[in-house]
């Protein structure tokens, strides 16, 4: 699984419009962003307008459970009916390890151009690519409900993004305020 941020914006901005309220510079709001950032119920509205855009490749089964997240979330992926028959499978393909005569199964599947069995046959494991656009809202409520997940892809998700975008402060609560 890889999971990169390829940009974040409007974390001036948000901090501009929080400051509305307080009728302070946006530069003085950063520990107002930090005291707020876990009150919900609009307090925290903020952080919706922080935006980041992420690459990710994933298992089918991940994806099962990231579109969980609807709201606030913007997803372009590899298409199975477009990309599944254009080559031959490989190991490198998938999560984990498919049946060596499986994948052969699978390829002969492909060079027949025999896409609704091959799609109906491919493991879960299979790795697909998104660009998903969502904001620091979204990414704070993934991170509070699946940091703790049984599925390790979750895990990697949470430190990759936490370590990636540049304010995790705003996401994740670290003891301190």
């Amino acid at each position: 699984m890889r999971v990169d941020v390829l940009e974040e914006h409007g974390y001036e901005s948000a901090l501009l419009g929080l400051s509305l309220s307080y009728r302070q510079e946006p530069e003085r709001m950063a520990a107002v962003a930090r005291r707020l950032r876990f009150l919900g119920e609009g307090h925290n509205k903020y952080l919706e307008s922080i935006v980041v855009w992420l690459d990710m490749t994933a298992p089918r089964y991940f994806w099962q459970q990231f579109d969980t997240y609807r709201v606030g979330v913007t997803k372009q992926s590899e298409s199975t009916m477009h990309t599944l028959t254009s080559r031959p499978l490989a190991q490198d393909d998938f999560a984990h390890p498919v049946p060596p005569e499986y994948l052969d199964h699978l390829n002969r599947l492909i060079a027949a151009n025999d896409w609704e069995e091959a799609k109906a046959g491919v493991p879960e494991s299979l790795l697909q690519r998104r660009v998903v656009c969502l904001n620091y809202m979204v990414l704070q409520r993934m991170i509070r409900q699946r940091k703790t997940h049984r599925l390790p892809e979750w895990h990697l998700f949470v430190a990759r993004v936490l370590e990636a975008v540049q304010h995790p402060e705003l996401l994740e609560d670290g003891g301190g305020s």
